[in-house]
């Protein structure tokens, strides 16, 4: 049995009702149970993890708006996320991947290969990410 079948059995053991996406790589999946009723709610085509076991996904770019689709729904879900030991909530989440996005761009920043110009407007737009984030 795969980790993460395992783990989404644990999970399940938790809250049968909930439906449990976890990240793999760049996508978010569903197995089994959560797989079908995501297949039949979103209109997912279900895949094969093993013999047994189905899944379905999306690529993590589209989680915004598959996880508001869920909510439109009332579905239940849980993103699971081994980047992050606990996920209080969707947004927090979601801040997190833009907060990681944020921190990579300023690394991959070659220093001696931007104009000052440029420079300001990488930074202005920063800000402005950095001000939708925590709601300044």
């Amino acid at each position: 049995m795969s980790k993460l079948y395992t783990e989404y059995l644990k999970l399940k053991n938790k809250d049968v009702e909930k439906i449990y996406l976890f990240k793999s790589g760049i996508f978010y999946i569903a197995l089994d149970k959560d797989a079908e009723k995501l297949s039949e709610a979103l209109g997912f085509k279900l895949t094969n993890l093993n013999n047994s076991i189905v899944k379905c996904g999306f690529p993590q770019n589209r989680i915004e708006f598959y996880t508001e689709k869920l909510n439109l729904l009332n579905i239940t879900f849980e993103i699971v996320d081994s980047n992050y030991s606990k996920i209080d909530s969707y947004s927090s989440y979601i801040n997190n991947e833009k907060l990681k996005n944020i921190v990579t761009s300023i690394i991959n920043l070659d220093m001696n290969d931007i104009s000052f110009k440029d420079s300001f407007e990488f930074l202005g737009k920063i800000n402005l990410e950095l001000k939708e984030i925590y709601k300044v």
